[in-house]
């Protein structure tokens, strides 16, 4: 690599961070009680979603073992 190229190389890695900078203050920031409620929703989100996955595996475990049983 010559001297030219890196002075290109390192523009451009100037350039892209400027850009990222940029482009982070153009970001619509959630306020703190809007956070909060998205926080709540992912966390019954999961819960629920771990409550179905619970009772699934209850029941087909359930229904294995009787059928394994019965035959």
């Amino acid at each position: 690599m010559n001297s030219s190229s890196k002075a290109v190389n390192k523009k451009s890695n100037g350039n892209y961070f400027k850009g990222v900078v940029k482009e982070l203050k153009k970001v619509i920031w959630p306020t703190r009680s809007e956070l909060i409620n998205y926080v709540i929703v992912v966390l019954v989100f999961c819960f629920f979603a771990t409550l179905f996955i619970w009772i699934a595996d209850f029941a087909f475990r359930n229904l294995i073992r009787f059928l394994i049983q019965v035959l």
